[in-house]
């Protein structure tokens, strides 16, 4: 019985868009709704949102940020101040119409971000250098009126924070989204166990209506690549558009600098597809609601459930989320629910373990198996975490840097994307042409440009004209 919990997933290399569906499913992260493209977040899905916010809220706040709240709606007259970025968005807007039983006079965008309104807010409440700088963010959901979604990854509505700051010149500014995708990065070294790729997006690839947009990028067991973050620096453009100016120490009027910055609910798709086997999720243990479990075995004989309750409060006490899985269901199934869960840690407590005052632990992410004493396992289960997380993490590095290519050469280029995958590391002239012949011709896109610009070759491959940039080419979600 137990064997089918796993056998209800397709396997990973057979399928992996069916493996992605089977995992959301069946650990219970999410479910369908009624309305299409729109997701529900089942408690464990979104307690690793919990996990990510947490996180990032501890950031943020050390370095001076503070959250706020913007409307979901914005006017569309609103809406329509900053043309590019309108022009960016606007395939993507749900608007409405009507309100109660009345045709609306002014339509109303539902926010596919919120740089309007923050602008807006911000014109009114900045007049002087004094003012500066204000560094907010929010934590929201946003909708995009998606034509194919999948949960996580792309949806009608999303969930995410969405950070704008603005700042009284462009050094200041500049330095903010820097320091915004450093913590990003942390982010995936310390929390998600994700190696990311950070870099500057290409004019092509940026954000609509930022000067410069930089991406953190994670590379999938499937060898295409996941957007996972951005910050963009915006220059003094929304500020004009927005009216939004501040008189400086010596009496001048300028437009202040601004920024916006996010991460969303697609980082949980980046952990399932990074880390996820055949079996399920495999969680990263400081992102996992529950890192260990203990699994009684014949919990009616005596003294095993008292020596589980005793190993709980023990670990509690380490200050770890722990779990007693009593259920009526057999220890089969429930070592595999605890594999598909993807918990990092699993204690197994019978009567022969009792006799003998061990127990045994087995890691997620390997399968490996330990014997402790049962007076040593709580205080040895900190160490035991913090190795799993440093192995996971430096698996997913190990698997970035094998599926890295370098070519000089197009054709090449083209073999080792039709077949191989991950990213090829190639030289580009700059022009958004051959950016976009390479799409045509491959589906891959520039990820990034990373900011080691050190060459490998003279010429663009694709045209042959002199390169300018090093660029990250992938196929991506």
């Amino acid at each position: 019985m137990a064997k089918n919990v796993v056998r209800e997933i397709t396997d990973r290399d057979t399928d992996f868009a069916q493996w992605y569906t089977d995992v959301c499913r069946k650990a219970e992260l999410m479910d369908y709704s009624d309305a299409k493209g729109f997701i529900i977040y089942r408690p464990y899905g979104y307690a690793l949102w919990e996990g990510i916010q947490g996180y990032l809220n501890d950031e943020f706040k050390k370095t001076g940020h503070q959250n706020v709240y913007m409307p979901l709606v914005i006017p569309e007259s609103l809406f329509m101040k900053e043309a590019e970025h309108v022009e960016g968005f606007a395939p993507e807007t749900a608007i409405i119409t009507v309100g109660g039983n009345e045709t609306l006079s002014e339509r109303l965008i539902i926010r596919p971000t919120s740089e309007t309104l923050f602008c807006n807010h911000y014109a009114k409440i900045i007049s002087s250098y004094r003012d500066l700088p204000k560094l907010y963010n929010q934590w929201c959901s946003v909708v995009r009126w998606e034509k194919t979604t999948r949960p996580f990854l792309r949806g009608s509505e999303f969930l995410w924070q969405e950070g704008h700051t603005v700042h009284k010149d462009e050094a200041e500014a500049r330095k903010e989204a820097l320091d915004i995708l450093d913590i990003y990065e942390k982010l995936g070294k310390d929390l998600l166990a994700i190696p990311f790729i950070v870099g500057k997006k290409t004019e092509k690839e940026k954000f609509a209506g930022a000067v410069d947009t930089y991406s953190i990028e994670a590379l999938m067991h499937d060898g295409k690549a996941l957007q996972s973050g951005t910050t963009h620096y915006l220059g003094t453009g929304f500020a004009e558009a927005f009216n939004i100016s501040f008189q400086d120490k010596d009496g001048s009027v300028k437009n202040p600098h601004q920024t916006s910055w996010g991460v969303s609910t697609r980082l949980i798709g980046a952990v399932i597809m990074v880390h996820g086997d055949d079996s399920g999720l495999v969680l990263p243990p400081y992102l996992a609601p529950t890192q260990v479990v203990i699994i009684p075995i014949q919990s009616h004989k005596e003294g095993v459930m008292e020596a589980c309750a005793k190993l709980e409060e023990n670990i509690k006490a380490m200050g770890l989320r722990v779990k007693i899985d009593d259920s009526d269901k057999s220890p089969g199934w429930k070592f595999a629910e605890s594999e598909m869960k993807g918990i990092p840690l699993r204690i197994e407590v019978g009567p022969r373990d009792l006799e003998q005052g061990h127990c045994v632990l087995a890691k997620r992410y390997n399968g490996e198996k330990l014997t402790l004493d049962l007076d040593l396992v709580a205080e040895s289960i900190p160490s035991i975490l913090q190795h799993i997380h440093d192995d996971m993490y430096q698996r997913a590095l190990l698997n970035v840097l094998e599926n890295t290519k370098e070519t000089t050469d197009y054709e090449e280029f083209k073999k080792i994307i039709d077949s191989e995958g991950g990213y090829i590391k190639m030289m580009w002239c700059g022009d958004q042409a051959c950016e976009e012949k390479v799409k045509a011709d491959t589906a891959a896109t520039s990820r990034c440009m990373p900011f080691d610009q050190t060459p490998n070759g003279d010429v663009c491959p694709v045209c042959g004209k002199p390169a300018k940039y090093l660029v990250y080419w992938s196929k991506a979600y």
